[in-house]
């Protein structure tokens, strides 16, 4: 690998170009690429930041050595596997795919090459920096609210594959226990898709998680109410803030430490470190990507049946 990393971003939407920002930004690492099927798009995501624009897959490859992909969602997979075929490892915007079966290949087509494929469920480096993952109890009840107003991003998929699954991914992180059933109601919306729904999620411990999402809101809030045996966490996403009247010390000033003030690079450097060797694993790994997904689907299948 080599000392300097040439860094690719797949896709010159709003989250590319912030991907392409962090290329440009982190120490070790360059922007090199932009791929986007409109090399005007890719020009003007890749140009100020240093980059070249490209719209043919080979040529792009070859001027890389990692890459992001922050296409919509349905070209996740088919991108990450080509990626890892020309031997390159890979942080893939959530979800990782739009189905198990193909999520599970690109985790399998990573192993068999010893590549990095790291996801961005960046809410984790969030509660990194407060604390929340190392409390020694497991939570009772998780409340989360997540919405958003109307935007042209992400439609191809459903609002549970957008905006709730974060929420999905910090229960499953919480909770050592396996979930068993989810039970939902939704909104199809604009998209054609479900552009608002509410679930339950129970699992065998015991614990019960309740997600609320829209993107049909007229404002965005972030949410998330965690009861423990020993207290309750309320935390504002948006904010930065939290209440804590556990037994437990957390952070007071997360807001304040580098991971929380961006979790984008948080989460991206963390992927650098895992593809030089230097950290064992990036933030959110294949099989983490995964359990969220599953999950996510999971919640479709009840929003279906309901």
């Amino acid at each position: 690998m080599a000392e300097s990393l040439r860094g690719g971003v797949i896709g010159a939407g709003v989250f590319g170009g912030y991907h392409a920002g962090q290329y440009a930004r982190l120490p070790g690492v360059t922007l090199s690429a932009v791929l986007d099927p409109h090399p005007e798009r890719a020009a003007r995501v890749a140009v100020p930041l240093g980059g070249r624009a490209f719209h043919e897959l080979d040529a792009f490859l070859e001027a890389v050595d990692v890459v992001t992909i922050a296409s919509p969602a349905t070209f996740h997979a088919e991108q990450a596997l080509a990626v890892l075929a020309a031997g390159k490892p890979v942080y893939i915007e959530k979800p990782i795919a739009v189905s198990v079966a193909d999520a599970e290949t690109v985790r399998e087509a990573a192993a068999k090459r010893g590549l990095v494929v790291a996801c961005g469920h960046q809410e984790r480096v969030v509660f990194q920096a407060m604390g929340l993952l190392d409390l020694p109890e497991q939570p009772i009840l998780l409340e989360a609210l997540r919405h958003g107003p109307p935007s042209d991003r992400s439609q191809d998929v459903s609002a549970i594959l957008d905006l709730m699954v974060h929420d999905l991914d910090l229960a499953l992180t919480l909770s050592t226990a396996e979930p068993v059933t989810a039970e939902g109601e939704g909104r199809i919306g604009p998209s054609g898709a479900w552009d608002a729904a509410r679930a339950e999620v129970s699992f065998e411990s015991g614990f019960t998680a309740l997600f609320d999402c829209s993107r049909m809101a007229q404002a965005r809030k972030r949410t998330m109410r965690v009861v423990f045996p020993s207290g309750v966490v309320e935390i504002d996403f948006i904010a930065r803030t939290f209440k804590n009247s556990t037994r437990f010390v957390l952070n007071a000033d997360f807001a304040d430490t580098p991971a929380a003030k961006d979790p984008l690079g948080a989460s991206v450097e963390g992927f650098l470190a895992a593809v030089r060797g230097e950290a064992p694993r990036p933030v959110v790994t294949a099989d983490e990507a995964i359990r969220a997904l599953d999950l996510a689907l999971a919640v479709e299948q009840a929003l279906e049946q309901g």
